[in-house]
């Protein structure tokens, strides 16, 4: 794969550290041995994984002549904050959309996230209901600011399209050089599965370079079946779009659901253990929306021996500043 043919901003100028979590690892028993990909360093405000997403999102935008960025995510989204920061590092105007998915959850004066938007200077904030078409209150937004010879462009939630999910085939590509480089060989790679970019990403990456390592998705939101389904036809567009020509198999995608609760970004016990037990064992704070619940799913699945005694397990820390200040409550 040569990804140098697509226009990127190269915001990404390292490697995110591959990091051993002994004292983690030992607290779960010792019954595997478990890594951590530090994407929360990635640069852009506050970091996180979306950075390697936009790297090639924006960059589109830019060739096509755009001079705004509209986006959407829920309440709190790392992924609104990331692309209104990268879009104001490059002289771009900014709107955002935000699904209230919990009724009343939105705050205009909040903290975290909400509380970030205003101090970099969103030009406007649209909040729809749950379950709203996200992708056509997006247009609306889009349609009056061309009325006013703006010109918009649309990136979807996660910038999880083919042009986003590239970013994480590079990601995939990068992992393997650092495996290489330490002589380190990984038996399986947990993600946190949700706009389904990430995931994708990097199982495009691995099948690309026909690694034969498994991808395991931990779902934040939905069922196994319909985000299993997501995620492979965002894969099989993301390797269309790469030139490669075998077909990225059905079983190459697999996610588990159990660790979802009550619904997106609401809080779990499994989710509040593992932020503490990680917090506590290696001074690492995972986000209570993506991270959280993912290694929630991490846990259970050793504690249950889903895992070959002896493994060795990646996992894809995305973010955790500042959306997880917006759950205070929850860990006191």
């Amino acid at each position: 794969m040569d990804l140098n043919k697509f226009p990127r901003r190269n915001y990404v100028q390292s490697a995110t550290p591959i990091e051993a979590l002994p004292a983690f690892s030992k607290a779960l028993g010792d019954k595997v041995n478990i890594y951590i990909k530090r994407d929360d360093l990635l640069p852009g405000c506050a970091g996180g994984n979306k950075t390697r997403k936009l790297d090639f999102c924006i960059a589109d935008a830019l060739i096509n002549g755009a001079d705004t960025i509209i986006t959407c995510g829920a309440v709190q989204s790392n992924h609104c904050r990331l692309t209104l920061s990268w879009a104001v590092k490059e002289g771009l105007d900014c709107h955002l959309v935000l699904e209230e998915r919990v009724v009343g959850s939105y705050k205009e004066y909040g903290s975290g996230n909400n509380f970030l938007f205003h101090l970099m200077g969103v030009k406007s904030i649209t909040v729809v209901p749950g379950g709203s078409d996200m992708l056509s209150e997006m247009e609306k937004v889009a349609a009056k600011l061309r009325e006013k010879g703006k010109r918009p462009y649309i990136i979807p939630g996660g910038a999880s399209n083919a042009i986003g999910a590239t970013g994480y085939v590079a990601c995939a590509e990068e992992i393997q050089q650092q495996l290489f480089e330490s002589n380190l060989i990984i038996d399986q790679i947990v993600v946190p599965s949700g706009s389904a970019g990430t995931h994708a990403g990097v199982v495009v990456g691995l099948f690309g370079t026909n690694s034969a390592t498994p991808v395991i998705g931990i779902n934040v939101s939905r069922t196994k079946k319909v985000q299993e389904g997501i995620v492979h036809k965002l894969a099989v567009e993301t390797a269309c779009r790469l030139g490669i020509r075998e077909t990225i198999p059905v079983n190459a995608v697999n996610c588990f659901d159990n660790y979802v609760g009550p619904g997106y970004s609401l809080p779990t016990d499994s989710m509040v253990e593992a932020v503490k037990l990680l917090a506590q064992t290696e001074a690492i704070l995972l986000d209570p929306v993506y991270s959280g619940k993912a290694m929630a799913g991490l846990i259970d699945l050793v504690r249950n021996d889903y895992f070959v005694p002896g493994s060795k397990v990646l996992f894809f820390f995305f973010f955790f500043f500042p959306d997880l200040y917006a759950y205070l409550d929850k860990f006191r």
